[in-house]
């Protein structure tokens, strides 16, 4: 039974860093870039949803606001930054990305200061345990899983049935033809980043209903592990991303179960060297030929 519980914390924990990969993978497949700030969104966004629920605000209204705020300051970052480097070295894109991530985490210092703030998880959701079989599985769990799971089918509609998605898929296989056929790449580039915040924002309330303490720097390890969820899974694929999110969130569990919670980190990081010795391009990823 104890091994069936910890799965469950490893699927909850796992959800959070597949919302946050699936973001990492959209915009890699698009425009090939590590947008190493998509963790700090998150972080963005778990403030909002703390301040907005001490402000006596509605659950709904919560969630909604936090999700818009995470997907306009996305916008807002890639057209500031990225847009003007479009056609800059990947290099200085790369040292872009992070420099917007150390300015999100020390604006929300600044503001918010550096320590932890605990998050009310009773005001957004009533803590509830559910007996199945023995198994003692809580609300906060179930919920996590399935808005994951939902969240990857929607996601994956939209790429493979939508208008949108159809320009997505020319733009990630060859920007300059998508470009000479009428797509607007700016648009496309720009809902890529849109859709991967508004995950990212989901996942922020997911997170503070998990670990409910919220400080500036919870983003970072979190898009570092979510990054190493998307290589794992085979970067810029959507079911890759929620494999190896999975995959790392069940690896964690299993290590503290046994005792060994200090090597957590250690442990995920041997699993990216090892995928990158036998299987670089992950588990979902495939080789992709370049004709000369």
């Amino acid at each position: 039974m104890l091994f069936f519980s910890q799965l469950i914390n490893g699927l909850q924990l796992g959800s959070i860093y597949a919302l946050i990969a699936l973001g990492y993978s959209m915009v890699y497949g698009i425009i090939r870039l590590l947008n190493f700030a998509h963790g700090d969104i998150l972080m963005v966004g778990a403030y909002v949803a703390l301040f907005s629920l001490t402000a006596s605000f509605d659950p709904w209204l919560v969630i909604t606001l936090t999700i818009i705020t995470s997907t306009l300051l996305a916008i807002i970052i890639e057209k500031v930054t990225y847009t003007p480097l479009r056609n800059a070295p990947r290099l200085s894109v790369l040292i872009t990305a992070i420099g917007v991530s150390i300015l999100l985490q020390n604006l929300s210092q600044f503001f918010f200061g550096a320590s932890g703030r605990p998050f009310p998880v009773h005001l957004l959701l009533e803590p509830t345990v559910f007996n199945f079989f023995g198994i003692n599985i809580n609300n906060n769990s179930i919920i996590t899983i399935i808005v994951t799971i939902v969240s990857m089918i929607v996601l994956t509609f939209i790429v493979k049935r939508t208008r949108l998605g159809k320009a997505m898929r020319a733009v990630s296989q060859d920007l300059d033809a998508a470009r000479l056929m009428g797509v607007n790449v700016n648009n496309v580039v720009t809902f890529t980043f849109a859709v991967g915040a508004s995950l990212a924002g989901i996942g922020s309330i997911l997170y503070a209903l998990r670990f409910p303490l919220i400080s500036p720097n919870i983003g970072g390890i979190l898009g570092l592990k979510a990054f190493v969820a998307a290589i794992v899974g085979g970067i810029g694929s959507i079911p890759g991303a929620m494999i190896g999110g999975y995959t790392i969130g069940i690896l964690e569990v299993l290590v503290i179960t046994f005792g060994l919670s200090g090597w957590t980190d250690g442990v995920v990081f041997l699993l990216l060297i090892i995928v990158l010795m036998f299987k670089p391009t992950g588990i979902m990823g495939k080789n992709i030929a370049e004709k000369v």
